[in-house]
């Protein structure tokens, strides 16, 4: 028997508002609420209604034998409650099934693996516990933001207690081997999930490109190439993006209707069974160490970093909002915290990103700005606002605690 990994990554980020120089110390009104509920609006219709709708049917009609994977934002979670909570209780309902698995990940949906294990632990903890709290599950295995990965990120997964970890099967960090196995950190006990990108990607990004000779993509089709594997390799994990069906992919391509009969045909048509990523560590053996001393990802072609850390204003950027971390926590203002975890979204640093042809044409479609120069500027001018107040709050903080001295010296000097 071989075995079928599908998990989905399900995330919204809170865009900006177009903040203008002039905005700086007279707003604090940093995201688009109207954007951003537009948008959930949007896709939840097109895709988190009726995917979540056909997901519990399919696992109602299988009876158990299929089952699914989701890696749900913090900030998508908040988006939820906000504008589409149905949402949120349809997924609470895909997880009273009993066969369905939620992950956990970085609550901002940051790249804080990347700068500061401190604010990585902080923000796994948090969504591990809303997770918990919303689901019922405590999650046992990790995916990091945009699948980063490398042997420090699972140093630090593996401190938190964590069994796995789901990354990248990228060609320049295999070689000669197949991402269809179980792998492992080469230091410790824990495992690594990689993604099948050309299967997935079939899925994800070609299903309804005119000009893929393989279109269109049956369920038959898809489950021929999954028999077509070698035999001897144990798991294929087709991990993506939730947004992949209705919203990336449209229903009218045919999304729907492929995933509708998808489990059915691997079912009675393969030796292949569904499982979840906790399942797939408990039932399979790590085939070999895995060391990957440079952070990977899933993004273009470098399956690398440069999507949202290449260019001199990611770099910047990036530098500018962490410089900030030690003031933000002392400064113990709830609402300013929250902002700056917001304002850590990987997707802020993506929409800067400079790279053209066919990666560039990937990054324009997830991009609300008219250049990564804008994208920059915009996101510079609500980092200056948030700096000043965090400053003015210092100082207010500083003031009060002289007061409160002063007044302890004054009893003392009065007894």
């Amino acid at each position: 028997m071989r075995h079928l990994c599908l998990y989905f990554q399900v995330h919204q980020p809170f865009r900006l508002r177009h903040y203008r120089f002039f905005d700086i110390a007279k707003s604090d009104n940093y995201f688009d609420d109207g954007y951003n509920a537009f948008i959930m609006n949007k896709v939840a219709e097109k895709c988190y209604r009726p995917a979540n709708e056909l997901m519990l049917e399919l696992i109602q009609n299988s009876k158990g034998r299929f089952k699914i994977s989701y890696s749900i934002s913090g900030t998508a979670l908040d988006q939820f409650e906000l504008y589409a909570p149905d949402v949120l209780d349809s997924f609470k309902e895909l997880a009273a099934t009993g066969q369905v698995e939620f992950l956990a990940e970085t609550a901002a949906h940051s790249l804080a693996s990347l700068k500061s294990e401190t604010e990585f632990r902080s923000q796994v903890i948090e969504h591990s516990l809303r997770i918990e709290k919303l689901f019922g599950q405590r999650p046992t295995v990790l995916r990091n933001t945009e699948l980063i990965y490398s042997n420090h990120i699972g140093d630090m997964a593996n401190k938190l207690g964590f069994k796995a970890m789901l990354t990248e099967g990228a060609d320049r960090i295999l070689g000669w081997r197949s991402p269809n196995y179980v792998y492992q950190h080469p230091d410790h006990d824990l495992k690594l999930l990689l993604k099948n990108y050309k299967l997935s990607d079939d899925i994800a990004f070609r299903f309804s490109d005119t000009n893929w000779s393989e279109r269109p993509l049956t369920a038959d089709k898809f489950t021929h190439w999954l028999n077509a594997v070698p035999h001897h390799e144990q798991l294929i994990n087709l991990f993506m993006d939730y947004e992949t069906f209705g919203e990336h992919q449209w229903a009218e391509s045919g999304i729907f209707e492929f995933l509708k009969a998808l489990p059915n045909r691997v079912l009675n048509n393969s030796d292949y069974s569904f499982i979840t990523p906790t399942e797939a560590i408990q039932k399979l053996t790590a085939i070999a160490p895995m060391s990957i001393a440079n952070p990977i990802s899933w993004a273009d072609e470098e399956r690398d970093l440069s999507a949202w850390l290449s260019n001199d204003l990611q770099r910047d950027a990036f530098d500018s909002l962490y410089r900030l971390q030690k003031r933000v926590i002392n400064c113990q203002d709830t609402s300013m915290i929250k902002k700056w975890k917001y304002l850590q979204t990987s997707d802020h640093f993506y929409y800067m990103c400079t790279k053209y042809f066919a990666d560039g044409d990937v990054h324009k479609y997830f991009n609300h700005y008219n250049s990564p120069y804008e994208a920059y500027i915009n996101y510079m001018n609500v980092l200056s606002d948030f700096e000043m107040r965090l400053e003015d709050k210092a100082q207010k903080k500083a003031v009060g605690t002289k007061r409160i001295l002063d007044n302890l010296e004054s009893q003392l000097i009065e007894n």
